[in-house]
């Protein structure tokens, strides 16, 4: 079992020429609302790829549709609390590229505290897998906690920050960055090559598997001294809001179903590109099908 500790958040999303630059005001030519945050979008791609995950999260109980969404896609709610407070929720700018800029304000997802993570703790099973990313509270408490519960964690930090580094990341089995986020971990130019950011994240964290996105660049496995490339899938892109969650759900639901780590690449970055062709976020994530047929007939033209 995989169990998600994971932001639930409300995506109020603005369709705009281009992003907003400093003292403009721009007109939006679409708005709508819906299910977001980065943990549900993994949680849901999981469950949509035919993973089984469990979801731990806090959103008010105003907004209890989004916890709906996640039970009717398969994902396990029991976990997933209806408290009194205010949901999470992200401000994003959608332009005509496809590029996004998001403002995260993480409400309900900043409640957690030690006892909480004891609990959810004491829930999982050895052997077990954590899926975490930058978005809840009590981060440290689970980083240190996790091994003596004798579960593996895979993390995803993002939005990244100077706390992650105050982590004690070599408790992490699995990480999963981009371009960014490598390089601040690293410590190193983010205009580095995909090689060198993976030579020094495994200076720093020898005994951690890595998964590194890098869009249009694709994407490398690393554990140990073995490597694979997956290439990117070229598509016009409409919005890449959720992508890289897309990609992380289904990466994991083939590792879960026991596939070796170059499938597992392939059918993440097909999901994922079929994502990046719909608009929205959790509702961009395309379902098991969509990715099979692409898989097997082609990506869309």
């Amino acid at each position: 079992m995989l169990h998600n500790f994971g932001s639930i958040n409300l995506d109020h999303v603005y369709r705009v020429p281009h992003l907003v630059r400093p003292g403009e005001t721009l007109a939006s030519s679409d708005y709508h609302v819906g299910l977001g945050g980065k943990g549900a979008n993994q949680s849901l791609a999981m469950a949509l790829a035919g993973g089984e995950v469990s979801h731990w999260g806090r959103i008010s109980r105003q907004d209890a549709w989004a916890r709906d969404i996640l039970a009717r896609a398969g994902v396990n709610v029991t976990f997933t609390e209806l408290v009194d407070a205010p949901s999470g929720h992200a401000i994003i700018q959608v332009d005509d590229r496809g590029e996004n800029a998001i403002i995260l304000f993480p409400g309900a997802n900043h409640g957690f505290t030690a006892t909480d993570i004891e609990a959810l703790l004491d829930a999982c099973e050895p052997g077990d897998w954590i899926l975490t990313q930058n978005e809840c509270s009590a981060l440290p408490e689970l980083f240190s906690r996790a091994r003596q519960h004798g579960v593996n964690l895979a993390f995803n930090p993002a939005p990244m920050s100077d706390a992650v580094n105050r982590l004690p990341l070599t408790a992490c089995d699995l990480l999963f960055v981009n371009r960014g986020e490598a390089a601040w971990l690293a410590g190193v130019a983010q205009d580095e090559p995909a090689e060198r950011l993976l030579d020094a994240l495994s200076e720093r964290l020898p005994d951690t598997a890595t998964v590194l996105t890098l869009g249009h660049d694709g994407a490398w496995y690393q554990e140990g001294t073995a490597r694979h490339h997956q290439p990117a899938l070229a598509v016009e892109a409409v919005d890449t809001t959720a992508a890289g969650d897309t990609f992380i759900g289904y990466f994991l639901a083939r590792r879960q179903a026991g596939d070796a780590v170059p499938r597992c690449l392939e059918v993440a970055a097909t999901a994922a590109a079929l994502g990046v062709m719909r608009p929205g976020a959790a509702e961009s994530i395309p379902g098991r099908n969509d990715v099979e047929q692409a898989l097997r007939d082609g990506l869309p033209g």
